[in-house]
């Protein structure tokens, strides 16, 4: 998204839309343009399937069928046989969220910014909820002890329990990108075109470090390999270059795209024998095999306290997700990164 859109939206959301809301709950359209904004300041959901809910649940109808369908013809025949096709849902469940803020009535009298302080703070908040979100629709775990966090379980936790995992115990190589890709059944790499890389700052840049060594500098800035590389042919054969979306880096490890999600976790403990220093995951799946859900109901509360001459909000919202295809969904772990 151009920077411009992204001004123009973070213009929009003000105190006419998060504070002044009558009875709480904002309108349609006020809800619209603050999860427009919400999205937009999000990596994780701008390369994810969000679906934007009436309600606190809802069921997504998932198709599937066999392979080798189709078998010889013989005239005047009836085989008998008829394809099964399977009917499955994908379920989604809120959890409740909120966000509390308070501002001093000196704060709003005598900062320079003026009148348009607490349009600016209202907009901050919307960014923060955009951060936060991600960190759940990653990290959340059911089991933590974090006051976000433990909410719901993320994409992370949902993918190494149902999809299919992956151990590197080793740093990012070229050897690490090909191994994630043949855990990757056959049939979805038709689409190969349509796959992402996602991981975290410390394996984006120490994927381009690997890249960047005397060895592999001329692939770095001419996009062929050199002599000695340890990546492999064009790893930056990403047409979109660093500017191909939200996240992109340029890199396309064996021609995938590698996008970069700020909030991936990158200080795990390797669960191998002998591990030391810090480890992250790399995830391989479609972007619409991650499904969001946000209720549309936002409700944002503003009250003046007079007993502290303050001006608090307490704004709600409720936020789902679930992954659609386990069988599409390689997770690799005990990526260990550089010190």
């Amino acid at each position: 998204m151009a920077n411009e859109e992204l001004l123009q939206k973070a213009n929009e959301v003000t105190t006419s839309v998060v504070g002044n809301a009558s009875g709480g709950i904002l309108k349609p359209a006020q809800a619209n343009r603050f999860l427009d904004f919400v999205i937009d300041q999000s990596v994780l959901m701008q390369q994810s399937r969000v679906v934007r809910m009436r309600g606190d649940s809802m069921e997504i109808d998932k198709l599937s069928v066999g392979s080798r369908l189709l078998a010889k013809a013989t005239e005047a025949t009836d085989t008998g046989a008829n394809a099964a096709v399977t009917f499955t849902k994908v379920a989604l469940s809120t959890v409740k969220l909120r966000l509390d803020w308070e501002v001093s009535t000196e704060s709003l009298e005598d900062n320079i910014a003026g009148d348009s302080l607490e349009d600016h703070i209202a907009q901050v908040m919307a960014r923060q909820t955009s951060n936060d979100m991600d960190d759940l629709l990653i990290n959340g775990d059911t089991t933590s002890s974090n006051a976000l966090l433990k909410a719901q379980d993320g994409f992370v936790k949902l993918g190494t329990a149902s999809g299919v995992t992956h151990a590197t115990e080793t740093n990012i190589s070229r050897a690490v990108y090909d191994a994630i890709l043949r855990k990757m059944p056959n049939k979805y790499l038709q689409r190969r075109n349509e796959l992402r890389f996602f991981s975290g700052p410390g394996i984006v840049q120490d994927t381009i470090y690997t890249l960047q060594n005397p060895n592999s500098a001329t692939e770095a800035t001419a996009g062929a390999p050199s002599p000695g590389s340890t990546m492999g042919d064009r790893l930056y054969s990403n047409p979109g270059g660093p500017n191909g979306g939200p996240g992109s880096t340029g890199l396309a490890p064996f021609g995938i795209p590698l996008i970069e999600v700020p909030l991936m976790p990158e200080t795990v403990a390797g669960s191998y024998t002998g591990a030391t220093g810090n480890h992250g995951y790399i995830i391989l799946t479609f972007p619409n095999n991650h499904i969001v859900g946000i209720q549309r109901e936002i409700t944002v509360y503003r009250e003046f306290k007079p007993k502290k001459d303050t001006i608090e909000y307490t704004q709600y919202n409720r936020v789902a997700q679930n992954i659609e295809n386990a069988a599409a969904y390689v997770i690799c772990k005990d990526t260990k990164l550089r010190t």
